[in-house]
């Protein structure tokens, strides 16, 4: 029993951290896309490219127009369907460099020599990309196809710093908002675990649902259904359910909940930014179908595997 409990305490409490992950996540979706922060990340490098000045006609292409994602013109619109397209969010290294020549004017001359490229670069505005081309054409590379490989490999260390700075401001909002959801709902860590311990009947409910959502290889849900999860589950871990140091405890007793209870927020949020899909992983590596974890079957068994 001793094994089997602590198991589904275990269970227990990754479930939660997948749930309230899933809760963030899908948070951080709608602020990405309401805010377009991957089109105005990749924005950013793109102006690095050909300059403020000769951005609209490279995104005005029909190349790069035709990447533009449909989504919802705003949060009222999934009643009526609206949809419109919004910022460009990725653009193939390929692409690109055809955008980036069609701009320069070389894709119309087959055969230039050096004058004529530089002629040609120096009509764009001042950019990183326009100083990388010149360089290069100052060192002697004038073949267009060799000015193509060059730029591919330029634009491809570009594009993957664009997409480096879209998760670094979307790993800021999971952080913020796991500090958010958790303040919000109170879920104490440490309050979390002993319930689970204490609570047969809710340590045995948590393990069920885990393993339902390992079966069912992830659970496309709402927030309104991740939420409903938790009530489910009526883990006391609410602000609305918190358990108080009994009347007359003295300013010591009262200092080590205080600090109890922060460190088993601050745990909560640790754990939380680590993601939905990294506690998801978990969960299915532990509560994957097979392993019986009702009746205090054997820890042992099947590993299986299911889509994350």
């Amino acid at each position: 029993m001793g094994i089997s409990q602590i198991l589904e305490v275990v269970i227990g409490l990754i479930f939660i951290y997948y749930v309230l992950g899933s809760i963030v996540s899908l948070i951080t979706q709608w602020i990405n896309e309401s805010l377009e922060t991957r089109g105005k990340a990749l924005q950013k490098y793109l102006v690095k490219i050909v300059g403020d000045a000769k951005l609209g006609d490279l995104v005005e292409l029909p190349q790069i127009q035709a990447l533009r994602p449909i989504r919802y013109k705003n949060f009222l619109s999934v009643f009526k369907s609206a949809t419109e397209p919004k910022m460009v969010e990725k653009i193939p290294v390929a692409t690109l460099v055809d955008a980036y020549f069609d701009i320069a004017g070389f894709t119309a001359n087959t055969q230039l020599d050096a004058s004529q490229l530089t002629a040609l670069i120096n009509q764009l505005p001042d950019s990183d990309g326009k100083q990388a081309f010149l360089r290069w054409i100052n060192q002697g590379v004038t073949n267009l196809e060799d000015l193509r490989k060059r730029s591919n490999a330029y634009f491809t260390g570009l594009m993957e710093q664009a997409a480096a700075t879209f998760r670094s401001n979307a790993r800021s909002f999971v952080i913020t908002l796991s500090f958010v959801v958790t303040l919000l709902l109170g879920v104490d860590s440490i309050q979390l675990v002993r319930t689970l311990w204490l609570d047969a009947e809710v340590r045995a409910l948590a393990a069920a649902k885990a393993e339902m959502v390992v079966q069912q290889e992830g659970v496309d849900a709402t927030v309104t259904d991740l939420i409903q999860e938790l009530s489910d589950l009526t883990v006391n871990v609410g602000w609305w359910r918190m358990e108080l140091p009994e009347a007359g405890t003295d300013p010591m007793g009262w200092s080590s909940y205080i600090v109890l209870k922060l460190l088993g927020l601050g745990l909560t949020v640790m754990a939380v930014s680590q993601g939905s899909s990294f506690w998801y992983d978990l969960l299915k590596k532990i509560a994957s179908p097979g392993k019986g974890l009702g009746g205090g079957g054997s820890s042992g068994g099947d590993t299986g595997e299911a889509k994350g």
